[in-house]
């Protein structure tokens, strides 16, 4: 008589997980291209204008990491589409390509810093506003920053959440 083994009933939380993956993975790739053409369109405005050195680096490659995050995410659809499979290596990749969206994160904390800096508070010359509205600007710029941050840190924390899950052992039995 063959030996059956039982690895269990496919969990919703493997599901939920891949098919929330593939919703924004797909949204992301979308908005990368929309973005993509946003920022090949605005490059001769930022180029007549003399920008520190890490800003005009930043937004010299700022298409090619566009079009990372456009790969990155297509990948991140075809490892959802393997979870939803129970294929051990699309779980694996997915856990790697979310311990990546973390880097990602958190090394975007100095890119948001960055952002802010070259777009908002270089953008309005010193003296074209009055002190108060200028503080007030400022001060709405730094609020912008730090909900950021808060948004950015929730985020890396759900995904370390998600990996430890998908890391557990009852999830890890359903794709033996």
């Amino acid at each position: 008589m063959p030996k059956t083994l039982n690895v269990g009933a496919p969990s919703r939380f493997v599901n939920g997980i891949a098919w929330a993956a593939i919703v924004m993975a797909a949204l992301v790739a979308v908005l990368a291209g929309l973005q993509q053409a946003e920022v090949v369109s605005m490059l001769p405005q930022w180029q007549q204008r003399p920008l520190p050195l890490v800003s005009a680096w930043l937004l010299h490659d700022l298409p090619w990491v566009l079009g990372a995050a456009a790969v990155l995410s297509l990948l991140l659809v075809a490892a959802a589409i393997g979870m939803l499979l129970r294929l051990d290596w699309a779980r694996r990749t997915f856990i790697g390509l979310a311990m990546a969206a973390i880097a990602a994160h958190l090394g975007g904390l100095w890119l948001q810093y960055e952002l802010v800096q070259v777009l908002v508070l270089r953008s309005l010359p010193p003296g074209s506003l009055p002190a108060a509205a200028a503080g007030l600007f400022g001060g709405l710029a730094t609020a912008a920053q730090v909900l950021g941050m808060l948004v950015t840190l929730a985020a890396c924390t759900l995904l370390v959440w998600v990996i430890a899950q998908l890391r557990s052992e009852m999830v890890r039995q359903e794709f033996a």
